[in-house]
C-alpha cells in the first residue's frame, strides 16, 4: 500500500510538474503574440486604481511650422567624427509631420515625416493604424529591404502595457485585443519619397521619412537612444 502511494504521489507531482511546464510556455507563447504582458514586466506594471505616470516632456519644441536645418547636411552642423551618440535624442512631433534630432539636448536638424493611417489619437492596440505616444528607446537598428533601415522602438514598454489595460478596463478596445509591437523609424519603398511630401499616413503605426533622410538619420543613432513621440 506505501509503495503504491509513493507511486501515486510520484505520478501527481510528475503530472503536476508538466502541467507548469506547459503553463508557462502557453504563456510566453501569449506573451510574444501581444495577449498578455512579459513576464519580466508583471511586477512593473500598474494594474487597479493607477495614477498617471504622464512623464514631462525630454525636449524642448523648436518653432512650430518650420524644419530646421533641412537644407543643410548634418555634417555641417555636427562634427560627426567626434560625435558622442549618447548624446543624440529625438522629438517627433505628430501634428507637425516633424522628427527633430538634438544634440546635448539642443534641437539641430528636422526632417519631414508621416506616420500610421490614423495619426491622431494615441496607440492602444494592435490593428488601429497608429502612433504610440509617449518616452521610448531605440532597441534595435538595421538596414531594410523595403525602406532602406529600420529604427526598431521598444514599444511596448511599461506605460504602453498600462495605457493598453486602462483601455480594455474603461471599455474603449475588447478584451480579446492584442498590444501590438514591431514600431519603428523607417524610410519608404523606392521612388516613394513624394509620400512625404503629400503627408500620406501610409504605415501601419511606424514614423516614415524620405530614404535619403533616414540614411542620413541612422549613423547617428545607437540601442537606447531616446525618442519622444508628441502628439
Amino acid at each position: 500500500m506505501a509503495k503504491k502511494k509513493r507511486r501515486n504521489w510520484k505520478q501527481l507531482s510528475l503530472s503536476l510538474g508538466m502541467l507548469s511546464i506547459s503553463l508557462v510556455v502557453l504563456y510566453a507563447q501569449l506573451s510574444r503574440v501581444g495577449y498578455v504582458i512579459p513576464f519580466s514586466r508583471l511586477t512593473a506594471i500598474c494594474w487597479r486604481n493607477c495614477v498617471s505616470k504622464a512623464t514631462a516632456g525630454i525636449h524642448s519644441r523648436p518653432s512650430p511650422n518650420q524644419l530646421l536645418n533641412y537644407e543643410q547636411p548634418i555634417a555641417q552642423i555636427l562634427a560627426l567624427a567626434s560625435l558622442n551618440k549618447a548624446n543624440v535624442s529625438i522629438l517627433i512631433e505628430k501634428s507637425q509631420y516633424r522628427l527633430t534630432v538634438y544634440y546635448e539636448q539642443q534641437p539641430v536638424k528636422s526632417y519631414p515625416v508621416v506616420f500610421g493611417g490614423d495619426p491622431v489619437g494615441d496607440k492602444l492596440r494592435e490593428g488601429d493604424r497608429r502612433t504610440p505616444e509617449g518616452i521610448f528607446k531605440i532597441r534595435d537598428l538595421y538596414p531594410h529591404e523595403s525602406w532602406s533601415k529600420f529604427i526598431w522602438l521598444d514599444y511596448p514598454n511599461d506605460a504602453s502595457w498600462e495605457k493598453h489595460l486602462a483601455a480594455k478596463r474603461q471599455g474603449k478596445i475588447p478584451w480579446s485585443a492584442t498590444i501590438g509591437g514591431e514600431i519603428g523609424i523607417h524610410g519608404v519603398p523606392t521612388g516613394e519619397d513624394r509620400l512625404i511630401d503629400r503627408r500620406s499616413n501610409w504605415t501601419l503605426g511606424c514614423i516614415s521619412l524620405k530614404n535619403p533622410d533616414v540614411d542620413e538619420l541612422y549613423p547617428l543613432l545607437q540601442a537606447g537612444t531616446a525618442v519622444e513621440i508628441v502628439r
